[in-house]
């Protein structure tokens, strides 16, 4: 058995629209991993300090979930949980969680998975998160076990800031190559939107080749 997640951060408006209508045509649910304040008029990312492109809000996250869509949190600003103190890193956490419960439909933490900003852990959050979800994604090489109970680390790849087509399907042909597998390809927006984009075109060329076999 062969699983290809493909895990799409921050909730950027116009590629998250485009990205459901594009799973959908193949009767497939995507996962949208989404920072709790992004969609607030005041909020600006911790790497610029400036406002980016336009991010849904959580009347989209609960209408995408509602139609089969997986929503997950991605932290509460976006912070960069490997630079900071683990106190302050653990406070954003569950002020992330907090944020999910009072927005998101039927949010419970403790059947999410926790997506780092940055895919940036430590052992020592690594140690406390399943204390509080199911389970969380960080950097690695992206080649998972199959799921299976107890399973709490998940890691991620990915390509950026230019297109990362390419790394994409030589990560998807490896997999194919293995035995059985589970690769979780971390992606952003689409069509030059957001870091490491992909084409709406490829995406839907993708998803289909991946079906057909």
């Amino acid at each position: 058995m062969h699983i290809v997640t493909l895990s799409f951060d921050d909730g950027l408006l116009k590629s998250t629209l485009k990205t459901a209508e594009i799973f959908e045509k193949y009767n497939l649910r995507a996962g949208f991993n989404v920072v709790a304040m992004a969609h607030l008029e005041s909020f600006v990312w911790p790497t610029t300090g400036k406002p980016g492109p336009k991010i849904g809000d959580f009347k989209l996250w609960n209408e995408l979930q509602a139609r089969g869509h997986e929503v997950m949190p991605h932290g509460f600003k976006h912070a960069n949980k490997a630079a900071l103190p683990f106190e302050e890193s653990k406070k954003l956490i569950l002020d992330c969680l907090d944020v999910f419960k009072k927005e998101l439909d039927s949010f419970d933490a403790r059947r999410s998975i926790f997506n780092f900003p940055y895919n940036a852990s430590t052992p020592e959050l690594e140690a406390w998160l399943p204390t509080v979800v199911r389970a969380f994604r960080t950097l690695g090489t992206g080649f998972n076990p199959l799921p299976h109970k107890g399973q709490t680390r998940l890691t991620t790849t990915g390509s950026g800031p230019a297109n990362c087509e390419k790394h994409l399907d030589e990560h998807i042909e490896k997999l194919l190559s293995m035995p059985s597998g589970w690769l979780i390809y971390n992606l952003h927006g689409l069509d030059e939107e957001g870091w490491g984009p992909i084409r709406s075109d490829y995406l839907d060329d993708l998803l289909g080749r991946l079906v057909s076999i």
